[in-house]
């Protein structure tokens, strides 16, 4: 559990320090060198070493052989025990650019992933002592996380047509899982996530080309769908208003071959050529 230490001001030991030091230097210029002599010693090896400079967002974590005595945060200039043992961790927000990485996603397509993470240490006591080496272990979980993220969702809706939330169209849900999955992954290291997302994203060089045929063609039939859809509504609406104002009288066969024309025309994609028949419908 994290300790919060408020340490001394280093002031007033460094006024002490420097008169013991020049002290000492003066006394053995006036020969009297084992009283100076001892006097640069406590300044040097005694005093100086508690002396500690602490910076914005910087923390000391300050052991005494090998028992945690507490965090200081605050920053500015300090005296502790000397015989502490101080080590430095930055509370800063660090940015981490997970690597694009080959992964399956859902229904077991090769896809290449990368995310950005942005995290910080919100438990000094842990990200020193709980783990080895907080940043390569931010950094091995991350990779995890965005490795099993890719599992649990479907790349697009394609494939899988039940799909709600995909990799590529809902990014806020994604991102929302990504954060809460590294999250819970770095818990033990005392760090918080301030935001994941997914940076990169797309299939895998060996099924891109095939994929992105594959769009294309539901993206053409999508489109013909809504084109019939139009041109049914237009024949309707024209025999209708043929059949209203009462322009012309058409059989059911007459009234086929209207259809059918008018259809080649309206679903074509290419300009209709027009065709003078001279005779009647049969000739």
């Amino acid at each position: 559990m994290e300790k919060i230490l408020k340490p001394a001001s280093g002031w007033s030991m460094l006024a002490l320090c420097l008169v013991l030091f020049f002290g000492g230097i003066a006394l053995i210029m006036a020969k009297i060198i084992v009283a100076g002599a001892v006097s640069v010693f406590l300044a040097v090896t005694i005093i100086a070493p508690g002396f500690i400079g602490i910076e914005p967002n910087s923390t000391r974590v300050l052991t005494l052989f090998g028992a945690y005595i507490g965090s200081a945060k605050d920053s500015g200039f300090f005296y502790v025990n000397p015989f502490y043992t101080k080590k430095k961790v930055s509370i800063r927000a660090v940015t981490l650019d997970v690597p694009v990485i080959k992964v399956n996603d859902k229904q077991g397509n090769p896809i290449m992933i990368g995310a950005v993470v942005v995290y910080r240490v919100s438990d000094t006591f842990k990200a020193a002592f709980a783990v080895e080496h907080y940043p390569e272990f931010v950094k091995i979980q991350s990779e995890a996380a965005v490795r099993k993220l890719a599992g649990m969702y479907s790349y697009d809706n394609l494939e899988d047509e039940e799909a709600t939330v995909t990799l590529r169209t809902n990014s806020d849900e994604v991102n929302h899982e990504l954060a809460r999955e590294i999250s819970e992954r770095l818990e033990i290291a005392g760090i918080e996530v301030i935001e994941a997302r997914i940076n990169h994203l797309a299939y895998s060089t060996e099924i891109a080309g095939a994929m992105l045929q594959r769009q294309q063609a539901t993206a053409i039939v999508a489109a013909r769908s809504k084109i019939v859809e139009g041109a049914v509504g237009m024949v309707e609406m024209a025999l209708e208003h043929l059949s209203q104002k009462a322009i012309v009288e058409l059989d059911e066969e007459k009234k086929a071959a209207m259809v059918s024309n008018l259809l080649v025309v309206l679903c074509g994609d290419r300009n209709a050529q027009p065709v003078v028949n001279t005779g009647t419908l049969h000739q």
